[in-house]
Order: C-alpha cells, then sequence, then structure tokens
C-alpha cells in the first residue's frame, strides 16, 4: 500500500499536472461505479466542465478542490495507482505498481479524467479496493476527522504521544503505532524503521517501554518520515513518482525488506514476526 510519503509526493506532483485544467470528460468503468460516491451519476454530472483548483492530503488520503465547498476525495487503498498522461510526453504514475502501465486504458483502468489540453488522468486498482467521493465541506471534515494527528502537524507532541501510549498500556507497539485513529500516515514500512532506528522490538508491549525510548520513538516517527519524503517514497517495481522518477527511499531502509539478511550496524540476522497481520521486521541483537 502507497504510504503517506508516497501519497505527498503524489499530491505534490499532480498540483503541476493537474490544477486549474478543465475537465472535458470523465468516463467510469461499470463495474467500479459503486466505489464512486454518492453515486457516479452525481460525480459525473458535477464535475464535467469544471476544474481543480488544488490537491491537498490527510494522512494517505488525496484532497482535490474543486472549489471552496467541494471536494474528490481519492484513496488507492491496497491496490490503487494514479497515472498521469500527457497530449505529448513521457507518462508517470504514482501508487501501487502495476505492470504494462503504457498501455492505458488497460483492465485496471477504473476511472479517467480527460482534460482541455489532451492530457488525461487514470485511476487503475487492480483489486478494486480504492474509492472516489464527491464530498462537501462538511463530509470532508467528517472524513478527516476519522484520522489521528500526523506527526508533522502542531499536535504532534511529546505530552500527546505520551497520552496516547499511556491509555493503551497492552497494546503492541507497532499495532498502536499503525492504528491510523491515533497517530495518521504512518505504515508497515515507516513503523519497521521507527522501531528500529529507536531501538525498541515492535512486539514489545507499550508498557514496558522506558521514557527515553518513548522520546526516541516520538522523534524518529517525524524524523523517518521527513527523509522518506524528502527523498520521494519507497519504490519498488515499477512505481515512479509524478515527475516520472523513482522514490529512492528504499537505498535507506535499514530493515524494512531485509529478512534474512544481515543488520547494516551489527550483521546479526534480521528476524521477522507477525504483528496486527503485517509481516515485521527487526534486528534482534540490536533492538530491545
Amino acid at each position: 500500500m502507497p504510504e503517506l510519503p508516497e501519497v505527498e509526493t503524489i499530491k505534490r506532483g499532480l498540483i503541476d499536472k493537474i490544477v486549474n485544467k478543465k475537465i472535458k470528460d470523465i468516463w467510469i468503468e461499470p463495474s467500479f461505479k459503486k466505489k464512486i460516491s454518492p453515486s457516479a451519476r452525481n460525480f459525473l454530472g458535477f464535475l464535467k466542465g469544471k476544474q481543480f483548483r488544488d490537491v491537498h492530503r490527510k494522512a494517505k488520503l488525496l484532497i482535490i478542490e474543486v472549489n471552496a465547498d467541494n471536494f474528490v476525495l481519492v484513496h488507492l487503498k491496497m491496490t490503487g495507482q494514479l497515472v498521469y498522461k500527457p497530449k505529448n510526453g513521457k507518462l508517470v504514475a504514482g501508487g501501487h505498481p502495476i505492470d504494462n502501465i503504457s498501455d492505458l486504458p488497460n483492465k485496471f483502468t477504473r476511472v479517467s479524467f480527460s482534460f482541455s489540453d489532451g492530457s488525461r488522468l487514470f485511476f487503475n486498482d487492480v483489486r478494486k479496493f480504492g474509492y472516489l467521493k464527491l464530498a462537501s465541506k462538511f463530509e470532508l471534515e467528517k472524513a478527516k476527522d476519522r484520522f489521528g494527528v500526523e506527526p508533522f502537524e502542531k499536535e504532534y507532541t511529546i505530552e500527546f504521544f505520551e497520552e496516547v501510549l499511556k491509555r493503551r498500556p497492552n497494546r503492541k507497539i507497532k499495532d498502536l503505532l499503525l492504528d491510523q485513529q491515533l497517530i495518521a500516515g504512518l505504515g508497515n514500512i515507516y513503523v519497521d524503521e521507527t522501531c528500529f532506528v529507536s531501538k525498541v522490538k515492535p512486539q514489545r508491549l507499550v508498557k514496558s517501554l522506558t521514557k527515553a525510548e518513548k522520546q526516541r520513538l516520538f522523534d524518529n516517527a517525524k524524523a523517518v518520515m521527513q527523509k522518506a519524503i524528502k527523498h520521494k517514497g519507497t519504490s519498488f517495481s515499477n512505481y515512479v513518482n509524478s515527475e516520472g522518477n523513482t522514490g529512492n527511499f528504499q537505498k535507506y531502509l535499514q530493515v524494512y525488506g531485509r529478512v534474512g539478511k544481515p543488520c547494516l550496524l551489527c550483521k546479526t540476522e534480521l528476524k521477522k514476526i507477525k504483528i496486527a497481520g503485517r509481516t515485521s521486521s527487526y534486528c534482534p541483537k540490536c533492538q530491545k
């Protein structure tokens, strides 16, 4: 699943690609109409002839602004992908890697926007977990309320973080950090990396953490995400960012995806464990 740094990278690129372009037409694949809210008819009827004014993000949710009162919410979920195709030039994509994206629309294309300048924006989704929703300002605020505080928001303080931990002493630290209703935007990749640089095993119970460990987790959750955004996310397979370049944070991954390989610090073989249904990578020596 694309995580916050990947979605932030997509957001920044879409601002340059689709903002202030008139929507000439919209196509929705029939089986995907049920994933369009409030209905495919309302979605099409409202957006045709309009322009996208800006692109925002909350956690992993893309928010495309139509005007001050209306927004298109896009969630890529597990297998979603956005592909921008200019009239002339290089096709670029962001999100879940899908092969043969140069052949568009393809069997995974669920929605396409055609702009008056001849460019197009495709929403592809292999398993149709993603969605697009036309939302009012009120509905947008309700959607944003379902997410907790991001590590980049002013509300993200050590006092806030410690209070979140205090109220959930018996949860495993990784399980808690993955809970989007508590701390928004951290996903499997970046929680593993946060735990590693904080020297904390992801399977530890919250109540076992020392004050120093809590501080390290608080600091590193933000630092790891900032570094990932700086390097335009983690790229696997054919994922590219909105400029047509691969994100390169995978060069800096220390534990995620490296199970069975030696720890970069101590050379101990990295282990894995299942937490909250996710495979977690960690070093049994460096992490306590």
